[in-house]
């Protein structure tokens, strides 16, 4: 089996959990002895994963359950008779990364009792897949089973891992979701979700559709709240964060309920670049996240925004902070957004406008006792309640910003008098956070 390591979204090495030695009687291979007698099967799988937070929290529902896997490992080898070891493998496979927090998984499939005519000591299939590479198979989860011809055990009913995760308030604490990346996914069936049957698959075939297999990509049963951070500092950026807001509230399956004031925030981190005016939008929303996400990203992609230069200056943020109670940790989303306890141009407005608001999860508290202690609570000015229908003067661009961003802006008196030093935020190294300096969440 393969020990190369695998580098997550975020460019780290992933952690390992090892499954060596599931021994169980399987009825695989092309003869009919085979199939009527069975024989012994193996499988070894290292599932790649983030294990930080599991160990964080010393709670297991933030990792992989081994032992629940051993059992769904063993059931696919007892399971469903396949002609191909080939086929076995990839059922594993599927069935491993059906868990949320598994990114990428190695399996080998032995068959030591191999029908061959010469000496030999093993036959080994190995398979890396991941979420990108998807199996070609459907997962299998425990189930009763029944009785097929010639006693063969019959395979539990194939499943995606469970739709209800949004709804559901786990007894003590939030629970991780899986992570999938958004948008087509080389390999899936269009309408299905599911990965295509390996006779579907011909050599060089890319069949692009949307893969839906979590539970971020599950509407809700009811509006949800969320809160979204909106920023800028490029160009009018008061009139972006006007337009911005009127555009969400344009999206179907999203109402505005209440916007904060604007306030003004000294950058910190990254290459000089004008002040950031920042916003906190409070909405409901019918979306699931992953099209929360989405939207978010294309109400940016309308205003010109572009990831060109590391923290860098920007048309546009709109960052998903919370959405309602759950906790999430996937390659493309985090929630609640992972920075949002340290940064004060979020947590101020946010108090501001929903004074007993409490952040979930990790670092989470009172959104008020958080904006006291953030570490760039004192670069943050407040300009304006009433900014979506007036101009505010100290949010006028700096002159020359929007021409050339790259010019460093000299020291310079506003209505809100003369900027004081940078705020020294731990936070701000961009090479250690990737989320980004005062101002804004992202990169």
């Amino acid at each position: 089996m393969s020990d190369e390591d695998v580098v997550g979204a975020r460019g780290h090495r992933l952690d390992r959990i090892r499954l060596l030695g599931v021994t169980a009687t399987g009825y695989h291979g092309v003869f009919p002895h085979e199939r009527r007698e069975g024989q012994t099967f193996v499988a070894d799988v290292v599932a790649h994963l983030d294990t930080r937070r599991a160990a964080a929290t010393d709670d297991l529902a933030h990792t992989l359950n081994y032992g629940t896997l051993a059992e769904e490992v063993a059931a696919v080898l007892a399971g469903d008779p396949a002609d191909l070891v080939e086929t076995v493998a990839e059922r594993i496979a599927a069935t491993v990364l059906a868990h949320p927090q598994v990114q990428a998984v190695d399996v080998a499939v032995h068959k030591p009792q191999a029908p061959i005519t010469v000496p030999f000591g093993d036959v080994v299939v190995e398979v890396h897949r991941d979420r990108t590479w998807l199996p070609a198979a459907e997962p299998v989860v425990l189930a009763p089973t029944t009785s097929v011809p010639d006693g063969v055990p019959a395979t539990p009913a194939p499943a995606l891992p469970p739709a209800d995760l949004l709804d559901a308030a786990p007894p003590s604490g939030p629970v991780d979701l899986p992570a999938a990346p958004p948008g087509p996914v080389a390999g899936a069936v269009a309408g299905t979700g599911h990965a295509p049957a390996a006779d579907a698959l011909d050599d060089g075939d890319v069949v692009d559709a949307e893969l839906v297999q979590d539970a971020l990509d599950v509407p809700p049963s009811e509006p949800v709240e969320v809160v979204l951070a909106i920023g800028s500092n490029l160009g009018a950026a008061q009139d972006t964060l006007r337009d911005a807001v009127a555009d969400l509230a344009a999206v179907p399956g999203l109402e505005v309920v209440d916007v904060s004031a604007l306030a003004r925030t000294a950058p910190v981190g990254g290459p000089e670049q004008p002040d950031f005016l920042n916003a906190v939008v409070i909405a409901r929303t019918t979306l699931s996240p992953r099209d929360l996400l989405r939207a978010t990203s294309e109400v940016e992609r309308v205003h010109g925004r572009e990831r060109t230069v590391h923290w860098g200056p920007r048309t546009l943020d709109v960052d998903i902070i919370v959405y309602g109670q759950v906790s999430a940790v996937t390659d493309d989303l985090e929630l609640p957004h992972p920075r949002a306890h340290e940064r004060a141009f979020v947590l101020q407005p946010w108090a501001q406008v929903r004074p007993d608001a409490v952040l979930n999860g990790l670092g989470g508290g009172p959104v008020a006792a958080l904006a006291a202690t953030a570490p760039d609570r004192d670069g943050v000015r407040w300009l304006a309640l009433d900014w979506l229908t007036a101009p505010v003067p100290a949010a006028l661009p700096d002159p020359g910003a929007e021409q050339d961003v790259t010019v460093q802006p000299a020291a310079r008196e506003d209505a809100l008098g003369p900027l004081d030093a940078p705020v020294a935020d731990p936070l701000a190294d961009p090479l250690a956070d990737p989320l980004g300096p005062a101002g804004r969440l992202d990169p």
